[in-house]
């Protein structure tokens, strides 16, 4: 790894989606850069096929055991089988403004596409008078049960058994594939308080910021005609005059 940091930098961005099944599918944009990130050009021998056969290897490599918990025996999980891996280019059927609207997609689509609920499930609750579908009741309990087990405390399975065990972000990316959410937000908190707004309302300042008016403009006095017949309704008495008020 320390090799490859010299001549190559791997950035990606990554998206959850939800099957009607239960299932998380993961959608990532993988990028392979110079040692200096986005600026700098990949090494010539970092080609597209080569980033592709290195997303095949991985999939197919990567395994995490699960200990043997109560009844039930130890296993090994692995990717599925369903790997695609495309090019993204400028022309051709994945375009950068496909991919981003697949992940404008994603990331309104929750938990709730499968038949579960958008909150906690209390172990107390009755699950068969939840509305869930039944595919999803029978996840929701096996969350449950396994959650309940020891050695399976630490994948807080009861606190996320309405996401269906899955307790990840919807979406994740290195630190160089693009703008920091914190970078985002600190821009429009900068637009909002650099816009002049014109609806009447203030714009905002800092908390230690004190605003002194130093210039009042003379209105009128007495009641404008809505204020004049709100009154009068009200108070039963004859409607004001809505240049003043008067005895």
């Amino acid at each position: 790894m320390r090799k490859l940091r010299e001549q190559a930098m791997i950035s990606f961005a990554k998206v959850a989606e939800y099957q009607r099944r239960g299932v998380v599918h993961f959608h990532a944009v993988i990028r392979l850069e110079g040692p200096d990130g986005p600026t700098s050009p990949p090494p010539a021998w970092a080609t597209v096929d080569v980033l592709a056969d290195a997303v095949r290897h991985a999939a197919s490599a990567v395994a995490v055991t699960v200990p043997a918990a109560g009844d039930e025996p130890a296993r090994v999980l692995r990717w599925g089988a369903q790997l695609d891996v495309r090019r993204i280019a400028m022309g051709g059927d994945l375009t950068e403004q496909a991919v981003a609207g697949y992940i404008a997609k994603y990331a309104t689509k929750a938990a709730e596409c499968t038949g579960t609920l958008d909150r906690r499930i209390n172990p107390l609750d009755d699950l068969d008078a939840l509305p869930l579908r039944e595919h999803a009741r029978r996840l929701i309990a096996a969350c449950l049960r396994l959650g309940a087990l020891e050695e399976l405390a630490d994948l807080r399975l009861v606190q996320w058994a309405h996401m269906l065990g899955f307790r990840g972000h919807f979406s994740t990316k290195s630190r160089r594939y693009s703008t920091t959410l914190g970078d985002l937000r600190a821009a429009r908190a900068d637009h909002m308080r650099d816009e002049q707004i014109s609806t009447g309302r203030l714009p905002l300042f800092e908390e230690d910021t004190v605003l002194v008016i130093a210039h009042w403009e003379y209105a009128g006095q007495g009641y404008s005609a809505g204020d004049a017949l709100l009154a009068a309704t009200l108070t039963g008495n004859p409607v004001p005059d809505p240049r003043g008020i008067h005895e």
